[in-house]
């Protein structure tokens, strides 16, 4: 088993920034691929972005330029580094992980991850 805990969260006006976290205990050796979703009231989860164990990362369109995903493998922990925070940001952002070890067109699907964290609440206020 694996578990997953976020935290990071905040409120904070738009133009700012924050880091969440995700770390990770357990069965870590089992895991590849990690990434961070977001979910607003009445709206769908969507992939954020991902990264798999060696470093490769894909990120959604909304957030390229603005948003890095990283991870330290020491610590078991992946990173969402948030720049230039909008309004429209605002969401429980969750962090998931998956025992595949490929970043692929589908890595935004919730479906792909295996386990997941209890969420952390971002609001952007304008």
């Amino acid at each position: 088993q694996v578990q997953l805990v976020d935290s990071g969260g905040g409120a904070v006006q738009a133009g700012e920034s924050l880091t969440l976290s995700c770390a990770m205990s357990g069965n870590t050796g089992s895991i590849n691929l990690m990434a961070w979703f977001r979910q607003a009231p009445g709206k769908e989860r969507e992939g954020v972005g991902v990264i798999n164990r060696v470093g490769v990362r894909a990120s959604a369109d909304s957030v390229k330029g603005r948003f890095t995903i990283s991870q330290d493998n020491a610590t078991n922990t992946v990173y969402l580094r948030m720049n230039t925070l909008k309004p429209e940001d605002t969401a429980m952002y969750y962090c998931a992980a998956a025992h595949s070890l490929y970043v692929t067109n589908l890595w935004d699907r919730p479906s792909a991850y295996t386990y997941w964290g209890q969420g952390t609440q971002v609001t952007v206020s304008s």
